[in-house]
């Protein structure tokens, strides 16, 4: 069965998840959005947590969205303002994920997110959520993710 791991990253927690799943064969994908991020801590912060709070859909950089070879994917994604990002709210509109086994990985520095998943199990009612509180600080995070390598 072949897998992937579809993911963005703005803090490098994603990169970190990311090697957990080339360690088990996974192919990887890193997602990324055209429109950059400010380098101030405080500005990206607000602007990133206003547009996920209006579930804005990013514009992708050269995004292919053919999965039509894989029959598993994990998506990984930062939650801001506890909802999803742009780019992972882009990556589920150009993406047809019917027919997929799914499973949702996602960090934020709560390591929780009650409307992401609600969302999350609005749109895909048998997928699978995992939530891991920043995952680059705290690796014992990423234990959380033996129950997919089984």
């Amino acid at each position: 069965m072949k897998k992937l791991f579809l993911y963005c990253s703005y803090t490098g927690n994603g990169e970190v998840v990311s090697e957990v799943f080339k360690s088990h064969n996974y192919d990887v994908r890193k997602v990324i959005e055209k429109k950059k991020m400010p380098k101030s801590f405080f500005l990206s912060m607000m602007q990133g947590g206003f547009r996920a709070s209006i579930h804005s859909k990013g514009k992708l950089v050269d995004y292919s969205n053919d999965v039509s070879n894989y029959e598993e994917i994990v998506i990984g994604g930062p939650i801001w303002n506890a909802r999803l990002t742009p780019t992972t709210n882009a990556i589920l509109k150009e993406t047809n994920l019917s027919d997929k086994k799914l499973t949702f990985i996602f960090y934020s520095g709560s390591g929780t997110g009650k409307k992401t998943e609600k969302k999350i199990k609005k749109l895909f009612p048998e997928a699978s959520i995992i939530f891991l509180k920043e995952p680059k600080k705290h690796k014992e995070e990423l234990e959380k993710l033996n129950i997919l390598f089984k």
